[in-house]
């Protein structure tokens, strides 16, 4: 009598093991890379946002032909015009502005992300000032469309942004990035 022999193998244990611990490596790998580029992109965003609303500052100025400023809160910054920095809004107890709002003075903001800490360093210093209630640092950009030379520092962890905008252009004229 013959004896058919089998001819299919399955796999054993330890060959699923270590398939399963390959698979784990990998995704350890992933999940660790991922979380290094989300405060990269995080420094990232906030970084653009504020580059946007410089670009937004500086053409309000040249069209309303008046000063307008960013207001470095804790948490936010602020656009108006340089005329309106500082003020407290009036509103009622349903948040409606007191008295409206008169052409070409809308406030715009843009909030930064709560794991972000942000520094302001002004033209010829070297020290970066954080904002708090106390000292609201003010970018001002001029209807002749300059506007004052700054270095916007953000950091997260022991990452960081450094972008230094270009006086004319309200463009980032130098950029550092490390994401740690």
């Amino acid at each position: 009598p013959l004896h058919h022999m089998r001819s299919g193998r399955g796999f054993t244990l330890l060959e699923i093991v270590i398939v399963l611990l390959i698979i784990a490596v990998i995704t350890g790998g992933s999940i660790a890379a991922l979380t290094l580029n989300s405060s990269e992109y995080k420094l990232r965003k906030a970084s653009n946002e504020i580059e946007l609303l410089a670009k937004k500052a500086r053409t309000a100025a040249i069209l309303n032909q008046t000063p307008y400023a960013i207001e470095f809160h804790p948490g936010f910054l602020r656009l108006l015009p340089y005329s309106r920095i500082s003020e407290t809004e009036r509103t009622t107890a349903l948040g409606r502005s007191i008295g409206g709002e008169t052409a070409g003075s809308a406030r715009q903001e843009i909030n930064i992300d709560t794991d972000i800490t942000l520094g302001v360093r002004r033209w010829n210093t070297t020290e970066f000032i954080s904002p708090n209630v106390s000292m609201v640092p003010v970018w001002r950009f001029d209807p002749e469309g300059l506007s004052e030379p700054l270095t916007v520092r953000l950091t997260v962890g022991d990452s960081y942004a450094q972008d230094t905008y270009h006086p004319l252009t309200a463009t980032i004229a130098d950029s550092e990035l490390e994401a740690n």
